[in-house]
């Protein structure tokens, strides 16, 4: 039996990293709307912690065929419930500090140096260092490169364009697209600086797809779950595909070799199976892009390693079988957060993710 928490500020609660942290409206808005999806992925019996239970039963009842039959409690049922395997979207110190305070044992929570741990594996950084350079293997198919600036004169200096991007940030928010740099992102560069330690600096790349691996770290290593294909508009999330392994890899085929990316599962897999042996566990994404560079197509096969669970993750757990229709995962916003599954195909050639 689990007890599963989504919590979306975890990677603004990464910038933070303070006990007492406060997300900002959009993150709280989001985690209060969508707080019931891990109904999605659940077992039977578990419980899933939300804001508000009415308002939990009302969203799944929705999206009754794809959910299981969980228990929705609140902070205040914690110490009611019976101990349980604790699954987060993401750990942060903020998230250990509330459990805390609901009455979760300590034991049952990570270390704070694991935490510390965790938050450095998280950050940009250390993908950069530790991660990207030991994927590109063949530059006529593989491409990327990324770099921590601590000095704003660097960035001044730097040919254009370029993209800038916080060490820790969220769904886009931390990201500047700079094709001339203005006092405004200047001084966003500094802030960042001042408050993170450095930014992140890439090429800008003629993006031509977005794409991703999804993983789980177990006890017994790395292993592959699955190909995610999304959509992003300046790099805020949109929508997934939901489709069988076969049809998406079909997509992704138009573009480049699957023996490719096949390789890149298994690198991947071996580089951070002994990465993360004593260190993290569960779900993760990395998310990549087929680029144009001088007349090919190519794989940045880093973009962002996500150490949490991942909207992939999420369209993975619906399982789409090769005989059912494709369908959009999409989570829009009216002054309110919905999740929703678009159920003909249309859909998905019309938001442009095929």
């Amino acid at each position: 039996m689990k007890l599963h928490i989504f919590n979306p500020e975890h990677d603004i609660a990464l910038a933070a990293n303070i006990e007492r942290f406060t997300p900002p409206h959009a993150g709280r808005a989001l985690r209060a709307d969508l707080g019931f999806i891990p109904a999605l992925w659940a077992d039977d019996g578990d419980f899933v912690l939300v804001d508000d239970v009415d308002a939990a039963l009302g969203s799944v009842r929705r999206l009754r065929r794809y959910t299981r039959d969980v228990v929705f409690v609140t902070l205040d049922d914690l110490p009611n419930i019976p101990p349980c395997e604790l699954s987060v979207w993401g750990w942060d110190s903020s998230l250990r500090f509330q459990l805390l305070k609901a009455g979760i044992g300590e034991g049952r929570l990570p270390s704070v140096l694991l935490l510390e741990l965790l938050r450095e594996i998280s950050s940009r950084k250390w993908a950069a260092k530790r991660l990207l350079p030991k994927l590109l293997t063949d530059p006529d198919t593989l491409i990327g490169e990324a770099r921590s600036v601590s000095d704003l004169e660097l960035i001044r200096n730097s040919s254009l364009p370029y993209v800038l991007k916080s060490p820790w940030s969220s769904s886009g928010r931390g990201i500047r697209y700079v094709e001339r740099l203005t006092p405004q992102i200047e001084n966003w560069a500094l802030n960042i600086i001042n408050r993170q330690g450095f930014v992140m600096r890439e090429p800008f790349y003629d993006k031509v797809k977005d794409f991703a691996l999804e993983f789980e770290s177990t006890n017994s290593g790395v292993q592959y779950l699955g190909l995610s294909l999304f959509k992003t508009i300046n790099g805020a999330y949109v929508g997934n595909i939901l489709a069988s392994e076969e049809e998406k890899r079909m997509i992704l085929g138009k573009y480049i070799s699957l023996k490719l990316i096949d390789n890149l599962v298994g690198r991947i897999s071996a580089i951070l199976t002994e990465s993360f042996h004593d260190s993290y566990r569960g779900p993760f994404g990395i998310d990549m892009m087929v680029v144009h560079d001088d007349g090919k197509l190519k794989v940045h096969p880093c973009v962002e390693l996500n150490l949490r669970r991942t909207m992939g993750f999420v369209a993975l757990s619906f399982g789409v079988k090769a005989t059912e229709a494709q369908k959009l995962m999409q989570i829009s916003y009216d002054g309110k957060y919905h999740f929703r599954v678009l159920n003909t195909a249309e859909n998905v050639i019309n938001n442009g993710l095929a």
